[in-house]
């Protein structure tokens, strides 16, 4: 590998003093001189610790592209990419969890199953088995993401680990391949959202509700592809670590690529509670007395001394340190609210909806966002002593197998099956659209889960809305969406909110562009007829039907066939080989699948363009070698030029792109000949390209 991973992939400098700071596209040859006065925030004091070949005094900041070397790197069912690597280059630095698809007990899974198995034997990695739980809430439990650490998974919610005060982010399964081989991988380091809580929660308001408004009222891409850190010291101590997790794991839902709480008494003390529960169960195990001043048991992650070191050792954002936004929620004036249906975008006070009498045939309590004790809890709490309405199925799984342990030693677990639940296995399910209860057609649902794209849990002619694990709960009693009786019938306060957008962080730039460096092999120019689809936040799910993504043998062909079933079952039918896409903003929202971006490049589309795109989706185009370019001009200026009652709409217009100059060319549009700067792009991008894929381009410098 060479010696700065960033820099080949991403510049291929030899100048290392530059740090690159891109401006609207990340690939743009910039160069950009370190301030010696920089004042990091939280997510860029992590960053620090696990970047590697940094220049003497450089400090990290929002743009730079870094290459990382994580804490962890978790990787699950489908998300392990083959790469021709002998071995992993340092074994305790991965995670195999087995979650996803645990309800699938055919022969082949099985077979798979068991070969993962094998291999983390072989690796001598960490391994915990289908049943154990959902790898999220395992690497909570076992201490992989742990205050202060950057921890990186290859799954969208992999943003839950900052509930904690680590930095969880989704990497792409070709990432965690890198790392398996390298113990490295590139990152850019994103801009830095302040969500600052003020006031106090009312009763029975949960981190459910309070995600579920975020993602509501501010519902036009305020906090895209930033790193969110959550202040308010005050406020912040009246929210309990459960539901930190929740919030931080739904921030993906909002579009963010991470979402980071402080580390505080609340955090210490869940910690020191998890050494004293984790000492006690290995002595029960053994039949053994622990006395309070016995602790011959040491955790190799969670344990006093560690817990020690972190609290004496904070890491603080320093005074004056840059935010790219400030955003403001007062507390007291969240209610429970209801996200839905089919959007997460869309949020209305459990108050108002309750009035539509909207009646339910599934309710879920399943998945990594809201299913742990607590949760449960709060659910056998309204359900205990009824029964789940006729009609209505109601489905609960833990987020592991120490929950659901747990939760039937206190009772929850037994109060929930007495009132007609149904039991999953600990792990995904319904959620990701797999296994037992999906949605059917016409069929209404009401989930504890963090996503309800259309599709997702089942027929996209159904209808699925989120909420918190209570009003789950009351509502698979009612048979309708429903309050539970302790919450407050009264008209619910607006939420008050506030959204600053801060003047751009201080820097030199260089002028000088690097234009005239095309890779041998890659085009100078690649021209097509553009094909658009105005939609902005077009999801994976949209793109990339959730039931095709763990079948394993699924041809290239059939990709080609499936490619935006969800979202316009006649683009199979209207795009072409060589044809230009241009998108919509946010394009690519959704889960971390690979096969969102193959699919697209199976039908033949050359090139990608959008108003702005989600992070993770970018990430598997370029290291799957679909270039991705941002030109939200243009995609402003085709929705205003075209009637949008068609989902996809073939233009006619013929597109050239010049790489080395930045350019995008269009004739006739709107009777003109039109011209877009975009990025310049890379050199080592580039390469991706021409190597075919991120995982080719490893493989020649193994």
């Amino acid at each position: 590998m060479p010696t700065s991973l960033t820099r080949a992939i991403l510049f291929n400098t030899r100048q290392r003093h530059f740090i690159f700071k891109p401006i609207n596209c990340p690939f743009i040859n910039r160069r950009f001189y370190a301030s010696e006065e920089r004042k990091q925030n939280l997510i860029e004091k992590i960053v620090q610790k696990y970047a590697q070949d940094l220049s003497p005094g450089q400090k990290v900041k929002s743009g730079d592209f870094v290459t990382i070397q994580p804490e962890h790197v978790m990787t699950h069912d489908n998300t392990a990419a083959s790469i021709g690597a002998q071995k992993i280059k340092f074994p305790k630095q991965c995670v195999f969890t087995l979650d996803h698809d645990v309800q699938n007990k055919s022969e082949k899974n099985l077979a798979k199953y068991a070969s993962i198995e094998e291999f983390s034997k072989l690796q001598n990695v960490d391994f915990y088995p289908a049943g154990r739980g959902i790898g999220h809430q395992v690497l909570i439990e076992e201490g992989y993401a742990f205050p202060y650490t950057m921890t990186v998974a290859s799954d969208s919610h992999s943003n839950m680990y900052g509930g904690i005060g680590c930095l969880g982010t989704p990497i792409v399964r070709t990432d965690a391949a890198a790392i398996w081989a390298t113990s490295k991988t590139w990152w850019q380091t994103p801009p830095v959202a302040n969500v600052e809580f003020k006031g106090q929660l009312q009763n029975g308001v949960t981190g459910k509700d309070i995600i579920i408004t975020l993602c509501g009222m501010f519902n036009n891409d305020e906090v895209l592809n930033c790193a969110i850190e959550f202040t308010g010291d005050e406020s912040i101590h009246g929210i309990g670590l459960e539901d930190r997790l929740a919030i931080a794991n739904m921030t993906t839902e909002w579009g963010a690529l991470a979402g980071v709480f402080p580390v505080d008494e609340i955090t210490i003390q869940w910690l020191r509670n998890r050494v004293d529960k984790l000492e006690l169960s290995k002595f029960e195990n053994k039949n053994l007395k622990l006395t309070s001043s016995d602790r011959p048991f040491e955790h190799p992650r969670i344990n006093h001394s560690r817990i020690d070191y972190i609290e004496k050792n904070p890491i603080r954002p320093s005074p004056g340190a840059y935010y790219a936004k400030h955003l403001t929620l007062d507390l007291s004036t969240v209610s429970p609210y209801i996200s839905g249906p089919n959007s997460v975008k869309v949020s209305t006070s459990l108050a108002e909806l309750e009035k539509k009498n909207i009646a339910i045939h599934k309710a879920y309590l399943v998945s990594c966002v809201n299913s742990r004790v607590g949760d449960l809890k709060a659910a056998a709490h309204v359900i205990k002593g009824k029964k789940v309405a006729d009609g209505v199925e109601f489905y609960i799984a833990a987020a592991s197998s120490e929950v659901q342990k747990d939760a039937e030693a206190s009772g929850d677990w037994q109060t929930l099956v007495n009132a007609g639940a149904r039991t999953l296995p600990a792990g995904c399910g319904p959620c990701i659209g797999l296994g037992t209860g999906l949605l059917k057609d016409g069929e209404v649902g009401i989930s504890a889960t963090n996503r309800n794209f259309k599709g997702r849990m089942g027929s996209p002619n159904a209808l699925a809305y989120l909420a918190s694990p209570a009003v789950v709960a009351a509502s698979a009693v009612a048979g309708k969406i429903a309050n539970p009786a302790y919450l407050s019938t009264s008209s619910p306060p607006t939420p008050k909110i506030t959204y600053t957008l801060n003047p751009p962080d201080e820097y030199i730039e260089d002028s000088t562009i690097s234009n005239d460096s095309i890779v041998p092999g890659f085009p100078d120019t690649i021209k097509g007829q553009l094909l658009f689809c105005p939609a902005d936040n077009l999801n994976t799910d949209g793109i990339y039907p959730g039931k095709y993504t763990y079948v394993d043998d699924f041809p290239v062909e059939k990709m080609a066939k499936v490619v935006m079933e969800n979202y316009d079952p006649k683009f199979a039918s209207i795009v072409s080989k060589g044809d230009i896409l241009v998108g919509g903003f946010n394009f690519g929202t959704g889960s971390s699948r690979e096969q969102a971006a193959t699919a697209i490049k199976a039908c033949g589309i050359s090139l990608l363009i959008a108003g702005t795109y989600s992070q993770t989706f970018k990430r598997n185009s370029i290291n799957n070698a679909l270039i991705c370019l941002e030109s939200p001009e243009l995609v402003e200026l085709l929705k205003s030029s075209y009637k949008l009652e068609e989902k996809t709409i073939r233009t006619h217009l013929n597109v050239e792109i010049k790489f080395a100059e930045g350019k995008v060319l269009i004739k006739g549009l709107n009777g003109a000949d039109n011209e877009f700067r975009v990025g310049v792009l890379g050199r080592s991008v580039q390469e991706i390209w021409v190597a075919g894929g991120l995982e080719n381009w490893i493989k020649q410098r193994l």
